[in-house]
């Protein structure tokens, strides 16, 4: 069934996602409406390979029969940028003599699809993920959705034009040297670069294999944020995966102390108008709260030459030196004359250069020592493509500016929009952190993406108010429950008795079993497992004084402990898990998704 289109239509993947599980849009009108839009853009240059309508509707339909309320992406579609394995469809990375028909997903899309993603195309790129701008394909260049003389950003240039354009809520990009923050900005959307190894890059076809990382672009921070949780975790078939929970989105802090450049570092080539909207940007900090506090961005421009003037060239090489060496017609020009540099480089080279970055993390660590985060332009400026195509080495060089020392320097990242110029070219801002603060940069990223009243993407729709925290007042702290703690069952008495208060009734992200103890009274535990490979379960949130939640804790008994548990729609928050050394005669109930329905049985048999 093809579903009315329009802004009144569902665009995010929350709304999108809440009207699925609403019963007022299935999945299988979502897809259709998508295909529907593909075909009404009409830009071939956008998706290398699409699925076939048919087939991405039936699976869309399938979802039916699944728990809706346990898949965080409930009938949501997505596009893969095409140096990312999907099953299904041939990875070229944008080169048709490099394609190959991967054998599985890659542990990225398996998780989205775990979560109810449906994937339906594998979108084009800046060849082997070597540039900025997105006009280095044979298979054309996709147009910007925001101005068709503009360059779609690149590498990741059709998955930021599918988002940018509406045809798709999510979209996968890769951040090696800003290739998930440029065309964000071109496009006026969000591109959330998470900290290297927060997700696993299985899968991923390497363009400097030491610095890259999948990212993600969407419409709103919140919904970024949601697929980032659903693909985070470690992976034991990347080497670089490192497990790093995303942790909870919360208030604006009170204190929050944001970096700016020291007067007369900033660098916009002549663009005043770029220059007056990052002056609007700061001052809009300003509004909300935020402290701007003076810091020296030269050690982080030094760095930012060392990725292309330094060995990391070498790793782009290591990559295609097989087809350089066999059909060296087959790559792009442009990308040729850079990758091909990388044959030259020395040991010597290499050593002295990884020196130097590390003295420069020094200074970048001392940096944050009394900073939350950075908040630089995301591009200095922003060009048509005509010129790129005039001077195709010069100004993709420019648009690294702020991006490039970013991975190197093992920071995570969110580019948020942050205007749209007179001239009709968006203007955007990227704020930086050390590694493992990805949830801090999506709490004042969402808060100052909302402030700007900005229409989504390119269709004009506007942002809804941002979603209510689940957060308690006071000196209250959440802890979530999953068993005989909950509403009405065996030891509910004991939380009612230290005066809790129940918050709300959710699930687990998709990453747990949960177990029959043999305890009196009875109970479950909770174990964390390798995400996608558990499930999600029912569990009740409620809130303690403080003082309360130290006695309560205290009581609790072998082999019951208290961790972090994520949640199906990616906060995080504490709650009841158990030790592992008990299963053993533990009894597996994941199937029955919660302890009421184990139980409802368990006293009929």
């Amino acid at each position: 069934m093809k579903a009315e289109m329009g802004a009144e239509q569902p665009e995010t993947i929350a709304a999108i996602v809440a009207a699925h599980r609403a019963g007022t849009m299935t999945p299988a009108q979502t897809v259709a409406r998508t295909y529907q839009r593909i075909r009404d853009h009409n830009d071939p240059a956008i998706f290398i390979s699409l699925r076939d309508e048919k087939d991405a509707i039936a699976e869309a339909g399938k979802l039916a029969a699944k728990d809706a309320a346990s898949l965080p992406l409930y009938g949501v579609p997505v596009a893969v940028k095409d140096n990312i394995d999907a099953l299904g469809f041939p990875t070229t990375a944008g080169c048709p003599a490099f394609s190959y028909a991967p054998t599985h997903d890659s542990t990225a899309v398996e998780r989205l699809r775990a979560a109810g993603a449906i994937i339906i195309g594998k979108t084009n790129l800046d060849q082997f993920a070597t540039g900025l701008v997105g006009v280095r394909s044979p298979y054309g260049i996709p147009r910007n959705s925001i101005r068709e003389d503009l360059i779609p950003g690149g590498s990741s240039s059709g998955s930021a034009v599918a988002v940018g354009a509406g045809l798709v809520p999510l979209s996968l990009g890769t951040d090696t040297a800003g290739s998930g923050r440029v065309p964000a900005l071109l496009n006026n959307i969000v591109g959330l670069k998470p900290s290297l190894g927060m997700i696993s890059t299985a899968g991923l076809v390497p363009a400097c294999r030491t610095l890259d990382c999948i990212s993600v672009f969407a419409l709103t921070v919140d919904d970024a944020a949601l697929a980032l949780s659903v693909m985070t975790g470690p992976d034991q078939a990347d080497p670089f995966s490192r497990d790093r929970p995303l942790g909870a989105i919360t208030p604006l802090p009170a204190n929050l102390r944001l970096g700016v450049p020291r007067n007369g570092q900033l660098i916009f080539f002549g663009d005043k108008k770029a220059e007056a909207a990052y002056g609007e940007a700061l001052k809009r900090w300003t509004t909300l709260g935020a402290e701007l506090v003076e810091f020296d961005l030269e050690p982080f421009y030094e760095t930012a030459r060392l990725l292309y003037e330094g060995p990391w060239v070498a790793e782009r090489y290591l990559v295609i030196k097989n087809l350089l060496a066999s059909a060296p017609d087959s790559i792009h020009p442009v990308t040729r004359e850079i990758t091909a540099a990388g044959a030259r480089l020395t040991a010597a080279e290499t050593f002295s250069a990884l020196y130097r970055l590390q003295g420069l993390r020094k200074i970048a660590e001392r940096t944050f020592a009394n900073i939350d985060a950075l908040v630089l332009p995301t591009a200095p400026t922003a060009y048509t493509t005509a010129q790129v195509l005039a001077n195709p080495v010069e100004l993709n060089s420019r648009l690294g500016t702020y991006t490039n020392f970013v991975n190197l320097l093992d920071l995570c990242g969110l580019a948020v929009p942050a205007a749209m110029r007179t001239d009709g070219t968006p203007f955007g801002i990227t704020l930086l952190a050390p590694a493992g603060r990805d949830a801090m940069l999506a709490s004042i990223g969402r808060v100052f993406h909302a402030d700007t009243k900005l229409t989504l993407g390119a269709k004009g729709v506007a942002q809804a108010p941002l979603a209510a925290l689940a957060r308690s007042s006071g000196d209250e702290i959440p802890i979530a429950v999953v068993g005989a703690h909950l509403s009405g069952m065996a030891l509910n008495g004991e939380l009612k008795t230290l005066n809790a208060k129940l918050i709300e009734a959710t699930r687990t992200a998709p990453d747990y079993k949960l177990y029959a103890l043999k305890t009196t009274p009875p109970k479950p535990g909770l174990l964390r497992v390798e995400a996608g490979t558990g499930a999600s379960i029912e569990l009740e949130i409620w809130s303690l004084s403080s003082s309360a939640f130290g006695k309560f804790v205290n009581a609790i008994p072998a082999p019951m402990a208290i961790g972090t548990i994520r949640l199906a729609d990616g906060r995080s928050v504490k709650g009841f898990l158990v030790e592992p050394e008990a299963l053993g005669a533990a009894r597996d109930i994941t199937a029955y998704g919660g302890w009421r329905a184990y139980m409802k049985e368990a006293a009929t048999t």
